[in-house]
């Protein structure tokens, strides 16, 4: 019965940041650099807000798109924080931004329609893209500082371009898009019937004051969905919750397939999401930042050639220069050396590696310390 499953089942592949951090929890002593997770836990008043509203017996169906009170909350901390403006009923409460991503493109994408996406980028949009019939045009930033320029873009529009997504702070290299790259896309798309996907998570946990979200051309509102998630900047990878803003003519769609696929996120963890809306993440930005600093000092020093990280908890040194695959460089840097980083390839680009820095300072120094170790090894055999 295997092959009668639908066809785009077959393609999908397992992540490979899962993959290596199985290997490196299955590594005695291995220092893990290789989840995107907090290294903190939720803030206390946000995990109580939602102890106190299971206790008050806020346990039952609650409307498809998320409570009223968050979703106005959601409204308005938009607008006031980022200039945003989605009434209520443009929010949809969703589980995890990973939902948000998947009943976007679901409800965008017809077989056979083309998503451009900037390279390298996070694997789970090219999982979803194929899942829903789509295309993934890859647009290579890698020689640019990972940023979009027109001339690149422009040569990829077809009559089957559907949408692009764009995800800045980035994953996996840390990078913020430039007002030259997203006024690329916004001339682009403009006066076409094509979607940008602003998957703005770590937006957030930005290093600069010079972040600019795409969602903020305004005259391209019906044809925008912005992105977000609770769990980078609140430390809440584990309680799954999100939300996307659109224009009401295309919530009022999505919210249909929103509501066949998990009916609504659980009643109990929305006061909790209003909580966190209203904390302020700055120490662990600050503590990121410090991080950062740290292990760019550290990568320059043992001769890795990197593009500084302005948000995220990553940073994407080249490997080139050392003549192996990322999956062999991760692979020996694991067996050999006890420190477990993610291969460039699992982003699409196969000459850098990902570190991950949202975990403690002293697995970073250490495992910093073995990498350093390593790279002298492999410098000396290619010699």
């Amino acid at each position: 019965m295997r092959e009668q499953l639908n066809p785009n089942v077959h393609s999908l592949k397992r992540s490979a940041i899962r993959e290596f951090s199985k290997l490196a929890a299955d590594t005695p002593g291995c220092i893990r650099l290789t989840l995107g997770e907090p290294d903190f836990t939720t803030p206390g008043n946000i995990s109580d807000a939602a102890i106190s509203s299971l206790k008050n017996g806020e346990t039952h169906y609650i409307s498809n798109s998320g409570s009223a009170d968050l979703r106005h909350e959601v409204s308005r901390y938009e607008k006031s924080r980022n200039g945003l403006v989605y009434e209520m009923n443009e929010v949809i409460i969703t589980a995890g931004a990973t939902e948000a991503l998947f009943i976007s493109l679901l409800g965008i994408i017809e077989q056979g329609d083309e998503v451009i996406i900037p390279y390298p980028a996070f694997v789970l949009y090219e999982e979803i893209v194929h899942l829903c019939g789509g295309t993934v045009v890859p647009l290579d930033t890698s020689d640019c500082e990972f940023q979009i320029r027109s001339d690149r873009l422009n040569k990829l529009i077809t009559d089957r371009t559907k949408a692009i997504i764009l995800n800045s702070p980035n994953n996996p290299t840390g990078c913020v898009y430039d007002a030259q790259s997203l006024n690329a896309v916004r001339n682009f798309v403009a006066g076409k019937e094509i979607f940008v996907l602003c998957d703005d998570v770590y937006r957030q946990l930005c290093f600069t004051g010079e972040y600019h979200s795409f969602a903020e051309f305004e005259e391209l509102r019906e044809q925008i969905v912005v992105i977000q998630s609770f769990s980078k900047p609140y430390a809440m990878t584990g309680w799954r919750m999100g939300y996307l803003m659109a224009d009401r003519s295309i919530t009022e769609r999505l919210e249909l397939i929103h509501q066949y696929d998990i009916v609504s996120t659980p009643s109990l963890f929305q006061k909790a999401c209003i909580e966190a809306l209203s904390y302020d993440p700055s120490i662990m930005i600050g503590t990121y930042r410090g991080r950062r600093d740290y292990i760019c000092g550290a990568l320059s020093s043992a001769g890795l050639d990197f593009t500084v990280p302005e948000g995220t908890f990553y940073v994407f040194p080249s490997i080139q220069k050392y003549g192996i695959t990322s999956k062999e460089f991760c692979t020996r840097l694991i067996t050999e050396a006890g420190v477990a980083v993610t291969p460039g390839g699992a982003f699409g680009l196969d000459d850098h590696i990902r570190i991950s820095y949202c975990c403690s300072m002293d697995d970073i120094k250490e495992g910093i310390l073995r990498l350093e170790g390593f790279i002298r090894k492999i410098s000396s055999e290619s010699r």
